[in-house]
């Protein structure tokens, strides 16, 4: 029979016949898959990546990659700058805005988000746990020149900042424990506590108090104070934090320790997540470690 007959072909033929039987389909990479290998390696990369690059972090062909990530960068689904470098491209952030408006929760925090900037005049950011990393959700810029270095989509290791502890507060200590044993490292400015058995009895106290506050940990000058947005089971799902220069909070923090918790209770009481509203506003005047 010729290799190339049709299966309706197949019928007719001698079906004990070894030499008829259909040999196996070689296992084979789809499209599809090749597309989301890209989109994953820049994401986890989270660095402009050239075609030879990727090929070889996806163990794909470089032909096959070429192909790719030409008819990707036409769709827009990436971009490529004069280096030739690729990146994720906008069609992505479209995609992403029409999901988080569909998102309840992200249109509530969205909002407190900007009311809290407008009332105290910093910048305020929510942040998510990704992995082993915090990630900043969403932002809304200060009013004045003051500039940080996390923006929408930086991800951050957990013990260099004051929403990483609390992300992972409500965790069991064996659980904080071989997190932090994995995931600690040292921070740019060198502050930031590595020791695992610390980081662990500092989460379970910040969640404990819902109030996390770093100074220069992760950035020289920049101080975080942050609060848990609590489901109705009790875990931490994000955080609302405000990030302002370093040398505020040591004069007066209060003031931004008392807004930050009261963001977080009025988004988790607009969520249903809260069984009362006015929740007592634990250690407003911790100091800064």
């Amino acid at each position: 029979m010729n290799k190339h007959s049709a299966p309706s072909d197949l019928a007719n033929t001698n079906k004990e016949d070894p030499k008829q039987v259909a040999a196996p389909k070689r296992s084979r990479v789809s499209g599809i898959d090749r597309v989301l290998q890209i989109l994953d390696f820049l994401y986890e990369s989270a660095t402009p990546s050239g075609a030879y690059a990727i090929a070889k972090a996806i163990g794909a062909p470089l032909s096959t990659v070429y192909v790719i990530v030409d008819d990707m960068v036409g769709k827009k689904l990436l971009s490529r700058d004069e280096a030739g470098l690729l990146w994720l491209g906008e069609r992505l952030y479209h995609y992403g805005l029409a999901y988080a408006h569909s998102l309840d929760f992200l249109r509530v925090a969205n909002s407190e988000m900007h009311d809290l900037c407008r009332d105290i005049g910093e910048t305020i950011q929510l942040c998510g746990l990704d992995g082993d990393y915090m990630q900043v959700l969403a932002m809304a810029d200060g009013p004045g020149h003051f500039q940080i270095t996390s923006r929408v989509g930086t991800r951050v290791p957990l013990n260099w900042t004051a929403s990483g502890r609390l992300l992972v507060g409500h965790w069991s200590e064996n659980d904080r424990l071989t997190l932090f044993k994995r995931c600690a490292s040292s921070s740019p400015t060198g502050r930031a506590d590595t020791d695992a058995q610390i980081l662990s009895e500092a989460a379970a106290a910040a969640f404990s108090d819902r109030i996390s506050i770093q100074a220069g940990e992760s950035d020289y000058a920049v101080a975080c104070i942050a609060s848990p947005i609590c489901n109705e089971e009790g875990a931490c799902v994000a955080t609302i934090s405000v990030v302002l220069p370093e040398q505020k909070i040591r004069e007066d923090s209060k003031l931004y320790v008392q807004s930050v918790q009261q963001s977080a209770e009025r988004i988790e009481t607009l969520m249903g997540w809260r069984k009362h509203e006015n929740s007592p506003v634990a250690n407003l005047t911790q100091p800064m470690r």
